[in-house]
């Protein structure tokens, strides 16, 4: 039993070890993000990024609620 938590542990700290930066812009999104001098535009990019990731975010969380209601609903009434 130790050895296989020893193999996982082994492996997770090599994956994390070998995790590289990227950078993960389109071309033309980084061509006027450089050409900014003021740096709105990419604060502007920044928000509508964080705008766009929230949705995915409440729908798990809402569906992640509706089955954990669920559940304790069914534990109620056994």
């Amino acid at each position: 039993m130790m050895d296989k938590k020893l193999v996982f542990l082994l492996f997770f700290v090599l994956f994390i070890g070998f995790i590289l930066p990227v950078n993960a812009q389109c071309a033309m999104c980084r061509a006027v993000l450089e050409s900014d001098p003021d740096g709105t535009a990419a604060k502007s990019i920044n928000n509508g990024i964080m705008y766009l990731m929230v949705f995915p975010y409440l729908l798990v969380g809402g569906v992640g609620i509706a089955v954990y209601r669920t559940l304790k609903n069914r534990k109620k009434e056994a």
